[in-house]
């Protein structure tokens, strides 16, 4: 188990990525963009620049946040857009030796009032997903779905949904996605999903984990961000719960306090990013120590118990 995080929300720039990770003192950092270009999309010279400076700082990628399928691509736009963001990903990824990548399956299609249209699409989405994922697959990288604004995120029943027709894929799990994110299954307008119903009902397919924390007015769309654990995703408890059902894979901050990726109005200055970044990375560090300290108190006491009878 080790903590990364997205660290094009501390810096633009690979240095200060590689900084902000150093500060707090974790191996990885879960890779995204640079400058503001996804890594599978940076000319040749600017990937080797970035893999030589993590190469010099011993920093490691521990998953990639590719774009494929994600919430700004169409399921009605061209396959071979795909295919080819795909083949560079692997490529890249090879590289740097990395296990995971993170991918979508297409923006939900929505009418003109924000209703789900009730053709989804979805055995297109499926059967772009099964030729992404095997070609992934087929290169020993695991391919891991997030519960995003997406297809697959629409509820954890989409989640299930999906997963049963794609072979081989696994989830990414962030504690946060669900309260911003609307219950398709539920009427409109659509309430917020609930992260820890989320959460019981996918854990059998979560292998990575982003620690996030936010709600969405339903009303209005708007989206609020918090420190871990002080909104209303209980980060803590989904995190107890992950660690005593044996879960040892890597916790990965995607704040958004500072930076929304998808919310082009929502940014601070270089500093306050940057700083917003380590605070945050020390929070869920100190949460997780809270937990562990909790998880193992409440085994002592239920080993003394049984000891005791």
């Amino acid at each position: 188990m080790r903590l990364s995080g997205f660290a094009d929300e501390a810096a633009d720039g690979i240095e200060g990525q590689i900084r902000a990770t150093r500060m707090l003192g974790w191996p990885c950092i879960e890779a995204r963009s640079v400058d503001g270009v996804n890594i599978h999309d940076l000319p040749e010279s600017g990937f080797e620049a970035v893999r030589r400076k993590l190469d010099e700082a011993e920093i490691r990628i521990d998953c990639f946040g590719s774009t494929i399928a994600n919430w700004s691509k169409s399921v009605e736009e061209p396959f071979s857009g795909t295919l080819d963001t795909v083949e560079r990903a692997i490529r890249r990824m090879k590289v740097l030796g990395v296990p995971f990548v993170r991918v979508m399956s297409y923006a939900v299609l929505l009418d003109g009032e924000g209703r789900a249209l009730a053709d989804q699409k979805k055995e297109e989405r499926f059967r772009r997903l099964r030729e992404i994922c095997g070609r992934f697959l087929d290169a020993g990288i695991t391919p891991v779905h997030e519960n995003c604004l997406n297809f697959g995120g629409m509820s954890w029943e989409h989640s299930l949904e999906m997963l049963a027709a794609v072979p081989g894929l696994k989830l990414v799990f962030d504690t946060g996605n669900p309260g911003i994110t609307p219950d398709f299954r539920k009427p409109f307008p659509y309430p917020n999903q609930d992260a820890t119903e989320c959460y019981a009902r996918l854990r059998e397919y979560i292998v990575h984990v982003h620690i996030k924390d936010g709600e969405r007015d339903p009303d209005t769309g708007k989206e609020r961000y918090f420190f871990p654990d002080e909104g209303k995703c209980d980060v803590a408890g989904i995190v107890k719960k992950l660690l005593r059902s044996g879960y040892d894979g890597d916790f990965s901050i995607e704040p958004h306090m500072a930076v929304v990726f998808h919310d082009a109005n929502v940014s601070s200055s270089e500093q306050a990013r940057f700083d917003n970044y380590l605070e945050y990375g020390r929070r869920f560090r100190k949460l997780l120590e809270g937990v562990r300290a909790m998880n193992a108190d409440e085994s002592g006491e239920k080993s003394g118990q049984e000891v005791s009878r």
